[in-house]
């Protein structure tokens, strides 16, 4: 027989098996957010080495412990304005296809737990960006955070389009 210590650690584990976690940022005053499970680090601003030709939305390249690193401003990339990048902001470093890939955002706010359930769908809209690049909105705090398909995100723009 279990004491009862032992059930109220399964019931916590049980109930932290039920929610889901985010990392919320601010990316052109808007709030965003990754699963906590895609993000490797969070880095502060250092300047990129700038690659010619490069598309807008592509600041350039970081050395990150050895491996150079594109960084992607998320605001450009949404169709936002470009962020003016200063030492306030972040790059959160990710994973794509196992190759790490920076993106600029304003700065970092907080980890959000939430049931899965509570996630909405996002509304069909007249673009095909939108409903590619946003898989879900999260309702907190009289906030409503938008949840990044990361994988639609960093695509190569040629296989996007």
């Amino acid at each position: 027989m279990q004491s009862q210590a032992e059930v109220q650690h399964t019931d916590q584990e049980v109930k932290h098996a039920q929610f889901s976690e985010f990392v919320s940022f601010t990316v052109a005053g808007q709030a965003f957010c990754l699963q906590i499970t895609q993000i490797r680090e969070i880095r502060r601003w250092s300047p990129v080495t700038i690659l010619p030709h490069a598309p807008s939305d592509v600041l350039g390249v970081m050395n990150l412990r050895g491996a150079v690193i594109p960084i992607y401003d998320l605001s450009a990339r949404f169709g936002l304005e470009q962020t003016e990048a200063s030492e306030r902001n972040v790059v959160i470093v990710v994973a794509s296809a196992g190759k790490p890939v920076g993106l600029l955002a304003e700065s970092v706010s907080e980890i959000i737990s939430i049931n899965p359930e509570e996630i909405q769908e996002t509304p069909s809209v007249d673009s095909r960006h939108t409903m590619e690049y946003i898989q879900g909105i999260i309702s907190h705090e009289d906030t409503m955070v938008r949840i990044i398909n990361l994988d639609a995100v960093i695509a190569v723009p040629e296989q996007v389009l």
